[in-house]
């Protein structure tokens, strides 16, 4: 039975077919067997450390073209039959970061394989962060209708969701024996006061009438309602429920002839002339959204236009699964164009600011850290690990490890960076031997 071997192809970039891994691991398997070669006694089995630590380095060999190919005479290359050239010493230059190691290309090397740098510039970062926003209901204009007393639905005057409603429109009357003996009270406590005017017992109709009046209060009855009963002494069999908002219907719970309780919800009326904006906000780009920043909406539903609106709100709970926060965009609404559940493009308008801008391509991503190569003049070129910021388009903020005016290797560093790791672990291994 045979066993296929895994692919260590990675796609090319730039440009340039390249297998780094396969490359990297061949190149530390020459390495370790050149090494091993070379150590004297290494025939025998024996270590002979005293005797090498005494002898003179032999200078050793590579291929311009294939690093992996290294001996420890003059020759030609057995891939491309390019004439070895002679390596310089191997150290780590004193880079400082592991893994890594500086090295020299020669002027005909680095225009076979493509090599091209870029200056380090100071340019504007963008502060706008596109996003997806979803429309979702303003939750402070929102408001629930309940009774304060138990009774029957006499009339309904809003029978479907969705309805526009303004604010004082009817919605219901509420037929409640409650109600009708609290009209009777306060026309008994109304002629009460009359019959004890002008004697001592005045202060206490007084009161009587207040109490009365203040309980037809509580149980949601309008002032007219009750300037109507005190002028005319006729009692209402039915209360008329109105609406607390203008807005439209989003919940309704009742229907004619339904007995109703204070634990019912039986409208829900929602002012939509405002709405909100719910926008994920990653991990990376929360520092650039804030309280106050002004937003673009585009949706599908309205082409060509752009609404204004501004964050009113960034939750302050980061959600553990998509690893993003929430922020609140707060859009006018006066035509109802932005519905609950809309989708759209947001634009957070952050202000720009000065900075160190290189091409993207420039940085490679070495895991926990990114590194990019410096061209030091005279062929060398150092690696050096940055701290990225925000993406301009096809360029990157270097926040640190760059100063401006430094040339950065922005093509064919995948080259670089694979020879410079194969420096790296020859010059372990020779500080192991």
């Amino acid at each position: 039975m045979s066993l296929e071997q895994p692919s260590l192809e990675v796609p090319a970039r730039s440009g340039f077919p390249f297998r780094p891994i396969a490359f990297v691991t061949l190149g530390l398997v020459v390495g370790v067997g050149a090494m091993a070669l070379l150590r004297p006694g290494a025939k025998d089995g024996h270590d002979h450390g005293a005797t090498s630590a005494a002898a003179p380095k032999k200078q050793m060999y590579q291929c311009p073209m294939h690093p992996q190919i290294i001996q420890d005479h003059p020759g030609a290359c057995p891939i491309c039959g390019m004439d070895l050239v002679p390596m310089e010493e191997v150290g780590t230059g004193g880079t400082g970061l592991e893994g890594h190691a500086a090295i020299t290309i020669d002027p005909e090397r680095q225009q076979l394989i493509g090599l091209r740098t870029e200056k380090v510039a100071e340019g504007m970062v963008s502060g706008e962060l596109r996003a997806l926003g979803r429309v979702v209901v303003d939750e402070t204009r929102v408001r629930k209708v309940t009774v304060k007393v138990e009774g029957f639905v006499e009339k309904l005057f809003v029978d479907f969701v969705g309805k526009p409603v303004a604010k004082g429109q009817p919605l219901f009357s509420l037929y409640s024996p409650e109600f009708v003996s609290a009209q009777r009270e306060y026309l008994l406590a109304l002629q009460t006061q009359k019959s004890l005017a002008g004697g001592s017992l005045q202060g206490s109709g007084g009161e009587l009438l207040e109490s009365a009046k203040r309980r037809l209060g509580l149980w949601d009855v309008p002032k007219e309602a009750i300037d109507h009963l005190e002028k005319t002494g006729e009692v209402q069999k039915a209360l008329t429920l109105r609406s607390p908002i203008s807005g439209v219907v989003t919940v309704k719970n009742v229907m004619e002839g339904a007995r109703i309780t204070p634990a019912d919800i039986l409208f829900e009326i929602t002012d939509l002339s405002r709405v909100w904006v719910q926008v994920d906000v990653y991990e990376a780009e929360l520092g650039r959204a804030k309280v106050g920043m002004p937003a673009d909406l585009m949706v599908e539903a309205s082409p060509g236009k752009t609404f204004r609106g501004r964050i009113v709100f960034v939750d302050p709970v980061m959600d553990p699964k998509t690893r993003t926060a929430r922020a609140r965009v707060e859009f006018a609404n006066p035509r109802g164009e932005l519905k609950p559940e809309m989708f759209g493009d947001v634009l957070l308008k952050g202000q720009g600011r000065k900075g160190m801008i290189i091409p993207l391509d420039a940085v490679l991503d070495a895991g926990t850290t990114k590194v990019v190569f410096v061209a030091l003049g005279g062929g060398r070129f150092e690696p050096r690990e940055v701290t990225t910021g925000t993406m301009v388009g096809e360029k990157v903020e270097i926040r640190s490890g760059l100063k401006v005016g430094e040339e950065v290797v922005v093509r064919a560093n995948f080259l670089v960076d694979s020879e410079s790791r194969l420096k790296a672990a020859l010059a372990q291994l020779t500080h192991k031997h």
